[in-house]
């Protein structure tokens, strides 16, 4: 069962969990996916950093903007985008909310580059509109957690993977649960200068539970690995001990505390 992100440290059963989305359709790319509803938490201080939050497989953006909502960061304003709903491979095919297609979670299983493109550009776009003076950043649980990784990389590449520009510049991200998809391709790819420098320069929060039996733990440490050498020197990674697949209270002020400090937000 996917767990979702939980403000106790029991699973939401209800649901399964791993992905994330929002309204509109995707635009100038092949696959053509319908999102869901985006839910908006509005700042209630000064308006300093915008956030889009990514849930799970099967999850949606309502449950995530609620628990949002309780944390002690006024000056952070929410997307929490639904993700559409498509076949999942690992499901038989069966269809489930999800940012991108998974055919099985191993460390050699192929990455749906196609899918992940369209999801790290409907971030973007969700992003686009924010003032100039916004910091910007994306965050997510489980699948969400692949998509915001994945994200990273564009940013630091400065395109998607189908080559087409990556217009966004991302000041935070944070996975939790997660791994970081097409790691392995990246070998090679971040030698230029420029890119370097912004892998260099993007803060990256890396979470994961030891006692995860739905993303193995070894796959948020072999991704906050894979970051660090290939040059996101500002990655952390955070482990948590009998943690599964959801979320503890220490985790989550481990998140407003690194986001207080990294986004140099006004208490």
């Amino acid at each position: 069962m996917w767990c979702s992100f939980a403000s106790s440290q029991h699973c939401l059963s209800s649901k399964m969990s791993l992905s994330g989305a929002a309204v509109g359709s995707s635009r100038n790319l092949r696959r053509a996916v319908e999102f869901g509803k985006t839910h908006v938490v509005r700042p209630k201080g000064k308006h300093q950093a915008t956030i889009v939050w990514l849930h799970g497989l099967g999850d949606n953006g309502s449950s995530w903007s609620q628990i949002l909502e309780t944390l002690p960061l006024p000056n952070i304003k929410w997307i929490c985008p639904t993700a559409p709903s498509q076949p999942i491979s690992l499901f038989g095919g069966f269809p489930s909310t999800a940012w991108f297609d998974v055919v099985d979670l191993t460390e050699n299983g192929p990455d749906d580059v196609e899918g992940l493109d369209v999801a790290a550009a409907h971030v973007a776009n969700l992003l686009a509109n924010e003032p100039a003076d916004i910091k910007l950043g994306v965050g997510g649980f489980s699948m969400g957690a692949g998509t915001s990784l994945y994200s990273a990389t564009c940013f630091a590449l400065g395109k998607y993977g189908n080559g087409n520009p990556y217009p966004i510049n991302l000041s935070a991200v944070i996975g939790l649960s997660g791994w970081l998809p097409c790691a392995k391709t990246l070998t090679g790819k971040l030698e230029e200068e420029q890119i370097k420098n912004r892998a260099a320069s993007l803060p990256i929060l890396v979470c994961h539970g030891k006692g995860d039996d739905v993303v193995p733990f070894k796959f948020g440490e072999k991704s906050s690995q894979a970051l660090l050498s290939h040059g996101f020197k500002k990655t952390t990674f955070k482990a948590y001990g009998a943690l599964g697949h959801y979320t503890i209270p220490q985790e989550t002020e481990d998140v407003c505390a690194w986001l207080t400090s990294t986004l140099d937000l006004e208490g």
